[in-house]
């Protein structure tokens, strides 16, 4: 087996963390973090880029509001709501929301649409809409809470635990940055929740008992007009409490690379001026801005490239077929990684087993196979295949034309009786050659002997 460098990689596991491997060139982001807890990662591998205490359970505060509109749109996927369900608002729907509760006026007896009650609870932050389709979804808040906990649990989420689906308050209701991000993650795969968590500002119609309401997200990193705004953010949640501070779940997308940042319990900073930053935000983009310059998706191995040869016998032309890799590998790395950091180790199965390969070859034959490896760590293993066919060589073809032939037994046993015909049919006729001989040459010695006799018989006469 030979060693060469390259790399290739399948899919990070979520807790698989590069940040070790940072450039020491690249601005730490741990560094005068004004959070309690953050997190960012990449949607598509899973890789965590940057954590900071991302176990450590925090109220979840509004970021409940993910979870609510999550379990929403897959009801609406399953078959088991419709966007365009009528909602009547209850009473209970209130129940338990304080007086300082973020609401839309949303009064018992209006009818609303599923779909405007859930642009109402994660757009409009209202929690009585959160309540009106946890009841509507589920039957009662109080199984919806259960839906909710069924299905942190069920994502892997491990100190996520809700008491209500509005994201009041509650000192029981507690989730984590890694948590956030594997539901964050999980929504963002229904498109319906794309189109409503991307959504800065919208209105609703007018309905029996309102006047149309103009929506605005909590997620400031989304609005044109604020300071705040970051045109790679997407889509998210924010959230601000006084005992959790302030908290954002987001998404932002560029140069490749969709990430998912969560900051929970920032706080603000006043100036001199009596300005005020909001950290949740300005520490969102600046760990997004970090992850954007130091990380970026290569193509490290393509089906084009050519690995390693493999020797071939009787080929056409040809004595070895070039080996590629059965299929392409693009790997999210840290900068600073070089590709010469990977290792390749090569095995060709017909050279692994000592025996010839021998034409004809298919091109995407499997002939081989490549392990990779990095610092000790396995990388998994690719296939390797023909990159061309090889032709078997014409003499060559009929030599092995007649050794097939040969390798039947009941084929050696027809040659055989048949070459013993042959030399019987052989020794017979040369029998009836030599018998035939032996009587020609009696005939012409007794023809001389008769012709002997009369010249005897003359010349007697003669005298």
């Amino acid at each position: 087996m030979r060693k060469i460098k390259f790399i290739v990689i399948a899919v990070f596991a979520p807790a698989a963390i590069l940040f070790a491997g940072a450039p020491a060139h690249a601005a730490d982001p741990s560094q005068n973090l004004a959070a309690r807890a953050a997190l960012l990662a990449d949607v598509d591998s899973g890789l965590i880029l940057f954590e900071h205490n991302m176990d450590l359970r925090h109220p979840a505060d509004a970021l409940t509001k993910v979870m609510t509109l999550l379990l929403a749109v897959s009801a609406c996927e399953t078959g088991t709501a419709n966007p365009n369900d009528i909602v009547v608002m209850t009473e209970s729907a209130y129940y338990n929301i304080n007086a300082m509760s973020t609401t839309q006026n949303i009064l018992p007896g209006e009818r609303m649409t599923l779909l405007d009650l859930m642009y109402s609870g994660y757009v409009g932050n209202a929690n009585e809409a959160c309540n009106m389709i946890a009841e509507h979804i589920a039957g009662s808040v109080v199984r919806f809470i259960e839906m909710m906990n069924e299905l942190a649990e069920e994502l892997g989420c491990k100190n996520t635990n809700f008491t209500n689906a509005n994201g009041q308050y509650n000192d029981t209701q507690r989730t984590s940055a890694m948590d956030q991000f594997i539901i964050f993650r999980e929504a963002m795969t229904y498109p319906l929740f794309v189109e409503i968590s991307s959504t800065f500002r919208h209105e609703l119609g007018e309905t029996n008992m309102s006047e149309p309401r103009r929506l605005t997200n909590s997620n400031l990193l989304m609005s044109p007009n604020s300071k705040y705004y970051y045109r790679p953010c997407t889509s998210g949640m924010a959230s601000a409490t006084y005992e959790g501070g302030y908290s954002l779940v987001s998404m932002s997308e560029a140069n490749g690379l969709s990430l998912i940042c969560v900051v929970l319990g920032s706080d603000d900073f006043i100036y001199e001026d009596e300005s005020v930053d909001l950290r949740n935000f300005t520490e969102t983009q600046r760990l997004v801005e970090w992850g954007l310059s130091q990380f970026s998706w290569r193509t490290i191995l393509s089906t084009v490239d050519l690995v390693d040869k493999a020797p071939v016998t009787n080929g056409a032309g040809a004595d070895f077929v070039n080996l590629r890799p059965e299929s392409s590998i693009e790997l999210l790395l840290n900068n600073d990684i070089l590709d010469e950091d990977f290792i390749k180790t090569v095995t060709i199965y017909s050279v692994e087993s000592g025996e010839a390969l021998s034409a004809p070859i298919s091109a995407g034959d499997v002939l081989g196979e490549v392990t990779v490896t990095r610092d000790g760590m396995d990388y998994g293993t690719i296939l390797l295949v023909a990159s061309t066919s090889i032709e078997l060589h014409r003499l060559e073809f009929i030599r092995m034309q007649v050794s097939d032939i040969m390798a039947s037994s009941t084929t050696r046993n027809i040659i055989w009786t048949l070459v013993f015909v042959v030399l019987g049919y052989i020794a017979l006729v040369i029998r009836h050659n030599v018998l035939r001989r032996k009587r020609i040459r009696k005939i012409e010695d007794a023809k001389r002997a008769l012709m002997e006799e009369r010249q005897n018989q003359n010349q007697n006469q003669t005298r």
